[in-house]
């Protein structure tokens, strides 16, 4: 824990450094050269790192459960120490071309900074991705002997990477890390604000009130709570043991298996890293590399992530209906009135961000501008108002999130240095198309595969970082939209995290529901099956993400819905209006119906439509006969 490895000093240098970013960030952002403070980019990158890098050190342990140890304080203060020389000689790196020819103690603190950086990427992102990370930045080495044609490159000596790794505006400066510093940091803050200013409380009364009463309300209210929550802070792992904690326990007493409570919950979680307005980092890293505002991708991936959750309530709902589950007691379900006029201000702040990156497009202030206003309105408020003590452990949350995404991205860079620098993430996408014949479908299938395994053992920033560069291309060299090619390599990013061997969000689910961790992971699976089926359908078709003329939209999304709904029932084994469908050939039939819809043509539509009539015609025309499930509201 990281209360118990820190004492009150180190907690301190930790508050201290991360004000200081903070504050770094906000003058940048809105311009305000105080103290005629005004760094240029890659100066302020190097002062961004020197203000989290270090924090990471103290606070991830080398060993779990280890306390700080005194090589911690050499990591730190080293790292510190470097970064602060570069930064400082951010106007000479440039102008003197340092990248590639620098002076012996800058090109000896690039060999050290790169081993510090993969050692704080092993502490933050797991040993996996540091190993994946420290390969790939050693292969400008080896490039040019690759057997293979599509991963033959320019090689380069060791000393030439370090330079081009630490001090280049293609490395660990490069997109990604950018995007931490102009964007992500201040999404981070409101994240960690919301949630100690009592946030995750409002939204989770807020679903109760809304869908409590409903049978199966509490794996309802667990899926809209975890929706909101984890649409505000982008993390699955953390929204899964966050929000868990309350949900879980509730779905087990309202009649839900462990297994399957654990599973709704991971699902539910994990969907919040790809639902807008805050999604995951790799959407903002995404509006990077395709230069166009945020809010382009957070508006392409609403229609997604609203057929992500049907899908998710439909399978929730016809379990408690399969089994006559009810809803919350009445006395049970808070008011939505008092709970609105208690957390109003949760709601006013997401209003606030929407219109700052919607209708004023100033992205990277929109977050710190709701953080403060929610945070002044929460110390008005006697019931969410924070003493000393408090305010001071949100700020070490703060410093502890901010350190760890900014080591993982920082980390990413390697990757993105090395394919750039050997001239492999041009030749790879290419070499791509040529070997699939320009057929989308197996472009698509081994871009899903590749996404798949990647995410089992790096994050989705860094899945996302790499296959952007070398997949990415491909998909827009034949023909396919620019966000949805992006948006698809992100989606099937993010399945690794409910999809066994790994199953990160579904096994951390299984721990709180003390149930079996592969029943929750494959159980998982089924309930997220949209999340595997919707990026192949955006892609065909691009009016799912609000690329094409309204009509075009709405016939699209329409179709979409019905086309979920009908697909979600079939794995579930239950119908609304037709009930528990114990024939498998019915249930085939339903789902035909449901792919058949989702599927764009009017061609198929007519068929999914006709196919559901199969299936509701016969009911409907037998004498009324209520079942309790319907008797039920849904």
């Amino acid at each position: 824990m990281m209360s118990e490895r820190l004492n009150i000093l180190l907690k301190i240098v930790v508050v201290i450094a991360t004000l200081i970013g903070i504050l770094l960030s906000i003058n940048m952002l809105f311009y305000l050269k105080l103290f005629g403070f005004n760094p240029i980019q890659n100066s302020y990158l190097y002062y961004i790192l020197a203000c989290f890098m270090p924090i990471a050190f103290l606070i991830f342990p080398a060993k779990k459960g280890q306390k700080v140890k005194w090589y911690d304080f050499i990591f730190a203060s080293v790292s510190f120490a470097i970064v602060i020389y570069l930064g400082l000689n951010g106007q000479r790196m440039i102008m003197e071309g340092w990248d590639w020819n620098a002076p012996p103690l800058a090109t000896y603190s690039s060999i050290i900074l790169w081993g510090l950086l993969l050692e704080a990427l092993r502490r933050t992102g797991g040993l996996v991705l540091s190993i994946i990370c420290l390969l790939i930045s050693l292969y400008p080495l080896i490039a040019s002997e690759m057997p293979i044609s599509f991963l033959q490159g320019q090689s380069y000596d060791f000393f030439t990477i370090a330079r081009n790794h630490m001090m280049s505006a293609n490395g660990v400066l490069g997109i990604a890390l950018t995007t931490v510093g102009n964007l992500i940091l201040g999404f981070l803050v409101f994240g960690v604000v919301l949630t100690h200013t009592g946030g995750g409380d409002f939204f989770f009364k807020l679903a109760q009130s809304l869908f409590g009463r409903f049978r199966g309300g509490e794996a309802k209210v667990s899926i809209v709570s975890s929706a909101f929550f984890g649409m505000l802070s982008g993390s699955a792992i953390s929204n899964t043991i966050t929000t868990g904690a309350m949900t879980i326990p509730a779905m087990k007493k309202s009649g839900y298996k462990p297994h399957y409570a654990g599973a709704i919950e991971a699902v539910a979680s994990t969907g919040g890293t790809i639902t807008p307005p805050i999604m995951g980092s790799a959407a903002f890293i995404m509006a990077s590399f395709l230069a166009i505002p945020y809010y382009e991708i957070a508006l392409a991936a609403a229609i997604p992530a609203l057929l992500y959750y049907i899908g998710l309530i439909v399978q929730a709902d016809g379990y408690a209906a399969k089994n006559n589950l009810k809803g919350l007691k009445k006395e049970d379900i808070p008011s939505f009135l008092e709970t609105l006029k208690g957390g109003w201000y949760y709601l006013f702040a997401l209003v606030l961000l929407v219109y700052f990156l919607v209708i004023l497009n100033s992205e990277g202030q929109a977050p710190y501008y709701a953080s403060l206003v929610l945070l002044v309105i929460a110390m008005i408020n006697k019931t969410t108002r924070m003493n000393v003590k408090q305010l001071f452990n949100m700020f070490v949350e703060v410093g502890k999130v901010l350190a760890e995404i900014v080591c993982i991205i920082a980390g990413v860079g390697f990757i993105v240095g090395a394919l750039s620098a050997t001239g492999v993430s041009f030749s790879f996408s290419r070499e791509l198309v040529a070997a699939a014949g320009d057929s989308m479908i197996l472009i698509l299938i081994g871009g899903a595969l590749t996404s798949f395994i990647l995410g089992m053992g790096m994050t989705v920033s860094a899945v996302y970082v790499f296959l952007a560069i070398i997949m990415a291309p491909a998909l827009v060299a034949i023909g396919v939209d620019p966000v949805a090619a992006h948006l698809f390599v992100v989606y099937w990013a993010t399945v690794s995290y409910i999809t066994p061997p790994v199953a990160l969000a579904a096994f951390a689910a299984s721990g709180i529901a003390k149930a079996n961790p592969m029943k929750t992971g494959f159980t998982a699976v089924r309930l997220g099956a949209v999340t595997f089926l919707v990026p192949f359908f955006f892609v065909y078709q691009p009016a799912l993400i609000f690329r094409g003329e309204p009509l075009e939209i709405a016939l699209s999304v329409i179709s979409a819905i019905i086309g979920v709904f009908m697909l979600s029932s079939s794995l579930e084994g239950y119908l609304i209006g037709f009930g528990r469908m114990q024939n498998l050939f019915v249930r085939l039939i339903v789902l035909v119906a449901g792919l058949c819809m989702l599927i764009p043509g009017i061609l198929t539509d007519v068929l999914g439509i006709a196919l559901a009539l199969i299936i509701y015609v016969p009911k409907l025309m037998k004498p009324v006969n209520v079942n309790i499930d319907e008797k039920q509201e849904v």
